[in-house]
């Protein structure tokens, strides 16, 4: 008689722990990252515009979408309503954050700090900025993979 392999309650709780804590790390990174924006909204524009990629008039605009974005997205993975879809769009955000240090770093810009959590934890731009964003990113593919076929938590 073969035997089917069903997962214990042991293991289904500590899937369910590590998927929790993913959540907890993910989202509060996220959530974490816009706060930091947003208690020195002006700040974080003056580092936006180091960047030197956009006139100054639009610097305002982008670091409130950027700010709203992180907000929602930090809020969604750490209540996990569609953990799915919510990791999925943290991912694409963190590669793109990723893309846009490394374009940086390719023009030769020296920035003393990324931005990444406004004007609080000032780290520069390094070469590690982007691969810690790919940490976040594989973070957000393994909750990807910890939710698929659950629309909800």
């Amino acid at each position: 008689m073969a035997q089917t392999s069903c997962p214990t309650a042991s293991t289904l709780l500590r899937w369910r722990l590590l998927r929790w804590s993913l959540q907890l790390f993910v989202g509060g990174i996220i959530f974490g990252s816009a706060l930091g924006k947003s208690l020195d909204f002006q700040g974080f524009v003056d580092i936006l515009q180091t960047y030197q990629a956009f006139p100054y008039s639009m610097l305002g605009f982008i670091g409130y979408i950027v700010i709203i974005v992180e907000y929602v997205l930090g809020i969604w993975i750490l209540f996990g309503y569609q953990l799915f879809v919510g990791a999925v769009l943290a991912g694409l955000m963190n590669t793109m954050y990723a893309l846009w240090m490394i374009i940086t770093l390719l023009r030769g810009l020296d920035l003393p700090n990324c931005g990444c959590f406004g004007v609080f934890f000032p780290q520069p731009l390094t070469w590690l900025s982007p691969i810690e964003d790919l940490v976040l990113v594989a973070l957000c593919a393994l909750l990807v993979y910890m939710a698929k076929g659950k629309s909800t938590a």
